[in-house]
């Protein structure tokens, strides 16, 4: 029975009937997804479609890696085959880091973001500040679709301009903020120092980059609770958190494994490894896609009251990929910068942490280092990486020839 404390009766249901509904839909959607997409009818060519009807069958299936995304699009534009609908019916192509182009559709909540967005407290007749990025990239999409499902109003902030932000948020008095956990901070910084009041603003969906405690306790002094998003472009929702703040409850309408990285064989629960997902959507019925971020199912069910399955939550990346302010960054991306300036001799971006910022440095041993040199690889990061970052010219000795293309540090408290 659902009190309004849950989106819906799904979420308190029995794991054993969930389980069964999963499994017992899950044949149809494999055999659609090889019905109708290239990819597939390969991937799947000597499946038995009808007899992936439990956890044991689907481990043996093959993954698909979000790594392999790039190179499947540039051999068959623009979706590598794995989109059920042509393009022509496609709503919108977004473009990400890679390049990765994804779909989105006119079926309503095409990402399922509603669910984690109702979890976080969000209602209809709310107001909702988002601060994800609308430009090429999905973020900002994702979580309008699922403002829209509950009948929510949205300011389609996006990113920078924060003084505008602040004047924006203050004159029209949002209920809550999605965005990234930093950016938050930003604003609310900000609107000190302007003296301006932002108290509406009493909770707060964030995702895209690590949540410290410390930064939830700063937010929740300033009257601001905040929860956690998980969710991929590719997948939409795989996890959100509840109330109870005790790791990130599943979402109702995918499949969950995690898996030893580099390969499709599960781990024991508890056990750290890659975060693989088959999805029930028809139009991108992606099958194991490996997500290359790691995480643990944790025992037991949520104190919420919410049944599913929870994951610890975002725990590093199973390569040297790695998540900034919201964005990818990928070895390919950093290669690819030095092969447009031909005097890097080795390069690494190295990320680590300034309060509750990232900061990324681009650091290289370079013939002719100097500032004209430093402006061009200012811009061609910014350009291919999508991110700002510091160049730092050092020494062979400095910069070890160990393989490493990107080096994150960071911590968090």
């Amino acid at each position: 029975m659902n009190d309004g404390s849950y989106y819906d009766a799904l979420e308190t249901r029995n794991p054993a009937e969930r389980e069964r509904d999963l499994f017992g839909r899950l044949p149809a959607q494999l055999r659609h997804a090889k019905e109708k997409t290239a990819a597939y009818a390969d991937l799947l060519a000597d499946i038995d479609t009808d007899a992936i009807d439990d956890r044991a069958a689907l481990a043996k299936l093959p993954v698909t890696r979000k790594s392999e995304l790039s190179a499947r699009q540039a051999a068959a534009p623009p979706f590598g085959g794995l989109v059920a609908r042509p393009v022509s019916e496609v709503q919108k192509i977004f473009a990400s880091p890679g390049p990765i182009y994804e779909p989105q559709t006119d079926r309503p909540d095409y990402w399922r973001l509603a669910r984690a967005l109702y979890a976080a407290g969000f209602r209809r007749g709310h107001v909702v500040h988002n601060t994800y990025a609308y430009h090429l990239t999905p973020a900002g999409s994702m979580l309008e679709s699922g403002a829209f499902a509950l009948g929510c109003a949205v300011i389609p902030a996006g990113v920078g301009q924060t003084e505008l932000q602040v004047e924006t948020i203050a004159a029209v008095r949002p209920h809550g903020y999605v965005g990234t956990p930093s950016f938050l901070k930003i604003i609310l910084d900000k609107a000190d120092e302007l003296g301006r009041d932002l108290d509406s603003l009493v909770r707060a969906s964030v995702s895209g980059e690590a949540l410290p405690e410390s930064l939830r306790a700063e937010m929740s002094n300033r009257g601001i609770e905040v929860l956690q998003t998980y969710a991929t472009a590719d997948l939409g929702l795989i996890a959100y958190e509840s109330p109870a703040r005790e790791g990130l409850i599943i979402d109702e309408d995918i499949l969950v494994e995690i898996v030893r990285p580099g390969s499709g064989d599960p781990v024991a629960d508890g056990e750290v490894g890659e975060v693989v997902v088959t999805t029930f959507n028809p139009d991108y019925p992606l099958v194991r896609f490996a997500t290359g971020d790691l995480s643990a199912v944790l025992p037991g069910e949520s104190p919420c009251g919410r049944t599913n399955r929870r994951v610890k939550g975002w725990m590093g990346r199973a390569d040297q990929t790695a998540k900034v302010k919201g964005m990818f960054v990928r070895p390919e991306q950093v290669n690819a910068v030095a092969a447009r300036h031909p005097e890097i001799e080795r390069c690494r971006l190295v990320i680590s942490r300034s309060g509750h910022q990232d900061v990324l440095t681009f650091r290289c041993t370079a013939a002719g280092a100097g500032d004209e040199l430093k402006s061009a690889l200012e811009h061609t990061v910014r350009e291919l990486c999508k991110l700002r970052a510091e160049i730092v010219f050092v020494s062979g000795a400095e910069l070890p020839n160990d393989g490493k293309v990107i080096d994150d540090t960071r911590t968090y408290d």
